[in-house]
């Protein structure tokens, strides 16, 4: 019966769901890697390239060995061709730039979406002698007994999105009461 044991472990893990968010995670990663090294690629280089003087970055390399002596190459592809070893700067350069705009893009969903979630209940501390995790209503650590002063839960927050949406349905309550009353003294 141990044997299988990881089997009802691995059924677990899919169950919890984090198997199929990973998988999503992967997809939506490879689509994205595309679209990005597409973006930097065909949209974001080639005008940098013609502002410093008509230049393509991932032709940019510098020959390290082989190839006909003084010969000079124009792409990396006649580099490689004649037996040359190159260093491939303009393509180092792109990956850099698809980077940097892949984690400001992942930077801008992640606080979107922390915008939009809600702050949950503090129930736990930190105890400053042990550093253990502690409920933050006791008055004694469990794991190093030191005397501690509880402290008053902090009730869920609602999100930047659910408090904005409040104000806009107060205000339009409002604005709709003023509108209800100039239409009565109208008539």
């Amino acid at each position: 019966m141990s044997k299988f044991k990881w089997l009802k472990e691995f059924k677990t893990f899919i169950d919890r769901g984090n198997a199929i968010d990973m998988a999503v995670g992967i997809i939506v990663g490879s689509v994205m890697t595309g679209m990005v090294n597409s973006l930097v690629k065909d949209i974001i280089m080639p005008p940098i390239g013609l502002m410093i003087g008509d230049v393509d970055f991932s032709q940019f390399f510098v020959v390290l060995a082989g190839g006909a002596p003084g010969e000079h190459y124009n792409t990396v592809a006649e580099a490689q061709a004649a037996g040359a070893t190159t260093m491939n700067i303009g393509v180092f350069l792109n990956s850099v730039v698809s980077f940097l705009i892949t984690m400001f893009a992942v930077f801008i969903l992640v606080r979107a979406i922390n915008k939009v979630r809600s702050k949950q209940a503090v129930t736990t501390r930190v105890c400053p002698y042990c550093k253990s995790t502690i409920n933050i209503q006791a008055t004694k650590c469990p794991n190093c007994c030191s005397k501690l002063v509880a402290e008053e839960i902090v009730p869920p927050q609602p999100s930047d999105l659910e408090r904005g949406i409040k104000n806009a349905a107060k205000i339009a309550k409002g604005q709709i009461k003023k509108i209800a009353k100039l239409g009565r003294k109208s008539r």
